[in-house]
């Protein structure tokens, strides 16, 4: 693999990134603004009616970020003019042909000026919506490589998937691509027209039926798991994913054509700043109820590896990969995760939780500390229903007796009662896989770009992606939980 300066590579060109309000994107423009301030130019596609509301989603979801606070402490007053010079918004959506675009002289523009494209538009939802899963994940990757075919300066495209494409595979999983067709359980069948041509029937006929919107919605997360499942997949997001990759896999032809399968992201390591961490995420959640008092057992394999990954060091191999595989035709993959090199265990996670929690105990409204304890964990499935039964599905029995008895006069508290127990059972239905999670991802590619990187630049440790180099218990107690509490429950 050759690979000289990646600074160098970075200068002077035109990026177009997809997503560009998530939270990977985010970091990316971020990153690329402040190591490389003479990029040419940076095309950031999100979802807006026009220009003016696009340009108003970036300065609130994207500029006015605390991540941006660095760059705005080092270019102080000259900050607006660079974004303006530098940033540019595109208002669209990958979910359409041609990217959604509307304006034709921006679109020409951009054909005839990009070189590189890094697809982070996603949605991550496990229970979203079908034909929007669809839409976004499979569609989406689809037509991104279309409008890269089309762009005569291209140099490489960069398609940011997930590890977890591999479903709930045990043993080592590897850097491998998945064909057109491929299913995870041996099922034949799997054609991605006729998944398409499914969702849209569907659709068809729950409205025929006259359904509230809430109802339809309901119904196509349903339909989503249970297409998942038929093909060996646990829910809809992998499910997409897979298929995602599986086409543009098919269709890159001589492209350059890098995928991404990053595993479980969390807070940045160490840029711009330690502990930066945005949105709702399954660990962070979790730690966040335990500290409030809220969560008093867990379930998980406690010997399980969680396979966690900060996210500038995804960032950093996205960047290594744009300029180890400019103008060099064909597809690799990078797994970027911990578990092969670094791995940190579930029983890992309830240790730390107890001791940043008891060190730091969370405050609530009146005052008052919430003093936790060391969080029960149930090592099993069978151990949950059991769990389930005994102290709720009994009293929902119970409930529903009396109700008969008094004329329906509990009515609402079983409805309510019976509505959170389901809602609690799909969840644990749906991360049941990453709780008991058997698989360690083979990461040999991804080695090889950090050797590159180490042997052929002196950029080493501005682009570091090397999970080994991680001492866990000093991220999660001093920079990922502090993080996770500031940014994301304040």
């Amino acid at each position: 693999m050759e690979l000289e300066s990646i600074l160098q590579f970075i200068q002077n060109k035109n990026i177009l990134v997809t997503g560009a309000t998530g939270f990977l994107a985010k970091i990316f423009v971020e990153k690329i603004l402040r190591v490389q301030p003479n990029v040419k130019k940076l095309y950031l596609l999100l979802r807006a009616a026009d220009t003016k509301s696009a340009t108003q989603r970036l300065h609130n979801e994207i500029i006015g970020k605390d991540l941006f606070r660095v760059l705005r402490e080092k270019w102080g007053a000259g900050m607006n003019s660079i974004v303006s010079e530098k940033l540019t918004v595109v208002p669209g959506d990958i979910s359409h042909e041609d990217l959604g675009l509307k304006d034709s002289n921006l679109r020409e523009e951009m054909l005839s000026q990009i070189d590189v494209i890094v697809n982070l538009a996603a949605t991550t939802n496990f229970d979203e919506r079908y034909d929007v899963a669809l839409g976004i994940n499979t569609l989406g990757a689809k037509y991104v490589l279309n409008f890269a075919k089309q762009c005569v300066k291209l140099k490489v495209l960069v398609h940011v998937s997930t590890a977890y494409v591999c479903g709930e595979k045990d043993g080592l999983l590897l850097e491998n691509p998945y064909h057109m067709g491929e299913t995870l359980n041996g099922t034949s069948g799997l054609d991605i027209d006729s998944e398409i041509r499914e969702v849209q029937e569907k659709l068809r006929e729950l409205r025929a039926e006259g359904l509230t919107e809430q109802a339809i919605t309901s119904a196509l997360k349903d339909f989503g798991l249970k297409r998942a499942n038929i093909y060996g997949w646990p829910n809809t997001y992998v499910f997409t994913k897979a298929m995602g990759e599986m086409l543009i896999g098919d269709l890159k032809e001589n492209l350059p054509l890098v995928i991404l399968r990053p595993t479980i992201i969390t807070s940045t390591y160490k840029e711009p700043f330690p502990g930066w961490v945005e949105g709702i995420r399954t660990i962070d959640s979790l730690a966040v109820g335990y500290g409030k008092g809220k969560l008093t057992f867990f379930l998980c394999d406690i010997n399980a590896i969680a396979d966690v990954i900060p996210a500038d060091m995804v960032v950093n191999a996205i960047i290594a990969a744009m300029a180890a595989h400019a103008n060099q035709p064909g597809e690799v993959i990078y797994q970027v995760g911990s578990s092969m090199r670094n791995p940190v265990k579930y029983s890992n996670f309830q240790d730390y939780g107890f001791r940043f929690f008891t060190k730091k105990p969370w405050i609530n409204k009146d005052g008052t500390p919430v003093k936790v304890s060391k969080i029960a964990i149930m090592g099993s499935m069978t151990t949950f229903h059991r769990y389930m039964t005994i102290r709720y599905l009994l009293l929902l029995k119970g409930l529903e007796v009396v109700n008969t008895a008094f004329c329906q006069y509990f009515k609402g508290t079983y409805v309510d009662l019976n509505r959170k127990i389901k809602f609690v059972m799909r969840l644990v239905e749906l991360y049941r896989p990453y709780l008991f999670f058997k698989g360690v991802f083979d990461d040999m590619n991804t080695m090889k770009l950090q050797m590159a990187v180490r042997e052929n630049t002196t950029e080493a440790d501005m682009f570091y992606f090397d999970p080994s180099c991680i001492n866990w218990d000093d991220y999660f107690m001093n920079i990922h939980l502090p993080g996770v509490v500031k940014y994301v429950f304040k």
